[in-house]
């Protein structure tokens, strides 16, 4: 296990407001906005809940600065998904992952 004190995260929950086919015309762009903010290196994972009701983004950094970017994903732009911000302290984590933060 690797401590890594204080470091700020933030977990992004997209919840569909809208039924899945209006949701999948988006997903194209969505997608396309997950890979530009891995590739920025502020988000580090993304996976669609189960059911499928919406997603979960994990992201690194405060909250005001992960909602600025998550309320740009082009689900909740367009009006078809909502996203709540979970802020934490990530304070541990195991070895094999320790290094990304």
């Amino acid at each position: 296990m690797v401590a890594r004190p204080m470091q700020p995260m933030s977990l992004a929950m997209l919840t569909y407001v809208k039924p899945l086919d209006e949701v999948d015309v988006h997903r194209e762009a969505h997608v396309a906005w997950i890979k530009a903010a891995m590739d920025e290196g502020v988000m580090l994972l993304a996976g669609r809940r189960n059911p499928p009701t919406g997603g979960v983004l994990l992201f690194r950094g405060e909250e005001d600065a992960v909602r600025a970017v998550a309320e740009t994903d082009p689900f909740v732009v367009n009006g078809v998904a909502t996203v709540e911000i979970v802020a934490f302290t990530m304070t541990l984590a195991m070895d094999q992952i320790g290094a990304l933060f």
